[in-house]
């Protein structure tokens, strides 16, 4: 099986409909993975797995923003990478 890390950058909407729908009501502190990447930094991931693909997305409060405004049945933005764009983030901004 293979595994792949990934950012909410890099989200496509396969993805964060698998998170959303598994964890529908946000990701708590034992859903968690912690690791060290292969840069020796400690990443934070929740998982979600299809049937061939285990996906560890990195944790972040825009990862939470996303997954909180996230609707599946709403049009949504994508690159030309195909990942979603998220706007409006007012999370990181500083007062």
């Amino acid at each position: 099986m293979k595994r792949v890390i990934v950012d909410y950058k890099k989200l496509t909407p396969e993805v964060l409909n698998l998170l959303t729908t598994k964890y529908p009501d946000g990701y708590g502190d034992n859903d968690i993975i912690v690791f060290d990447n292969h840069k020796n930094e400690t990443i934070e991931a929740v998982e979600v797995k299809t049937e061939d693909t285990i996906y560890l997305v990195k944790v972040s409060s825009k990862l939470h923003y996303t997954m909180i405004n996230f609707d599946s049945n709403d049009d949504i933005e994508l690159n030309d990478a195909g990942h979603i764009i998220v706007t409006d983030l007012n999370v990181d901004k500083e007062e």
